[in-house]
């Protein structure tokens, strides 16, 4: 529980310096002390309240430097200020101090009002640092949401085109977090998904179909097999998709394409390749396709096959299975496909969760 007053830990090994400290201190903080590097440590880590270290350098078994070097290598101590109250007084320890993460260095003898102003100044730097630091992860945090919010819209907006719902939508992104999250476990892809980039690939996931905008009605619903030409059209949705995130990127002024804008545009234009290069629309194969697109590939057709569309009924689960069973190595990259096919249970109960029409949970249900 915090106090009202901030705590300072005092830490030196010799008492009288503790006294003097303190009672210089003690009107105007909690105070809290250590005769020992080690014991200042296990306070400091065992107890959520310190909000200053006042830190001797001369002390033995372990030193102040050394203290203080490993409390900033623990991120969960690491912002406390440290201000080093020692009898050394040369330039080289000074320099020493402020470089291993010390915000300060006082020399005995003390001067108490010195004390005072130094550590009245240091815990007014960092609340005002921590409050910062608030703001800024309110923001960026309102900023996601509102990113979040308008990846959904868009995807919704296309899947409209296309006569389906938001559960498409949905079902996919949780087959990409799930697949990718088995993966990283598999050497060949542990260094490429970690817990950052699987929940880019998460985010960026609804946004694999956003081309089916630019396609025209009696392609896009034609519930009858499309001609070679219909079908060469219908192939440009991965490139509009692709030319959309390329202008949106560019009208805005980035320099730089973030790592979230390089997935959603690699997903948009690659999640139709085919391991055996006959996918589209570059034909690219095997490992030449971004894993993010590997991954969609995977989880889109799974999607497709149960899923009612205008030109075919749902397929139960088991034939979906089966379906991707035979396409390893041949439409799907095939250590993403065994990993698919250890966890093909895990994709129907995301398909069952995650479905509203009818007609398509009774479809799945037959294969309970």
């Amino acid at each position: 529980m915090k106090l009202d007053k901030a705590c300072v830990l005092i830490v030196d090994d010799a008492s009288e310096n503790i006294e003097i400290l303190g009672s210089i201190l003690k009107s105007e903080y909690n105070i809290r002390v250590a005769s020992s590097g080690k014991t200042a440590i296990e306070i400091v880590q065992t107890c959520s309240d310190i909000d200053l270290i006042l830190l001797d350098v001369m002390m033995p078994e372990m030193d102040g430097f050394e203290v203080c070097s490993k409390l900033k290598e623990n991120p969960s101590t690491k912002k406390i200020p440290i201000i080093f109250v020692t009898a050394m007084n040369e330039v080289t320890n000074e320099t020493k101090a402020f470089s291993i993460g010390g915000v300060d260095y006082i020399t005995k003898p003390v001067s108490p009002p010195l004390v005072l102003a130094r550590i009245k100044t240091h815990l007014a730097l960092f609340n005002q640092q921590q409050d910062l630091e608030k703001i800024v992860q309110e923001r960026t945090q309102e900023l996601l949401q509102t990113r979040d919010v308008a990846i959904f819209s868009l995807s919704a907006l296309a899947e409209t085109r296309d006569n389906e719902t938001g559960d498409h939508i949905k079902r996919t992104q949780f087959y990409v977090k799930n697949i990718a999250q088995a993966l990283h476990l598999l050497p060949a892809f542990h260094n490429n998904l970690d817990e950052k980039k699987i929940e880019l690939l998460y985010k960026s996931a609804p946004l694999h179909d956003i081309g089916k905008v630019g396609i025209r009605d009696h392609i896009l619903l034609k519930p009858g097999k499309l001609t070679t030409e219909e079908f060469e059209t219908m192939k440009t949705h991965t490139t509009i998709g692709r030319d959309a995130i390329i202008r949106g990127t560019t009208a805005l002024g980035f320099d730089k394409v973030s790592s979230f804008l390089q997935i959603a545009r690699e997903i948009a234009y690659s999640h139709h390749e085919k391991w055996d290069g006959s996918g589209y629309p570059q034909g690219l194969e095997g490992e030449k396709i971004p894993l993010s697109g590997r991954i969609m590939a995977i989880c889109d057709v799974y999607d497709a096959l149960i899923s009612k569309r205008v030109y075919k009924a749902p397929f139960p689960h088991e034939r979906a299975v089966q379906i991707i069973c035979e396409g390893q190595g041949k439409h799907f990259d095939p250590l993403i496909t065994a990993v698919f096919l250890k966890m093909e249970r895990k994709f129907f109960e995301i398909a069952y969760q995650n479905t509203t029409l009818a007609e398509e949970k009774e479809n799945l249900g037959k294969s309970l």
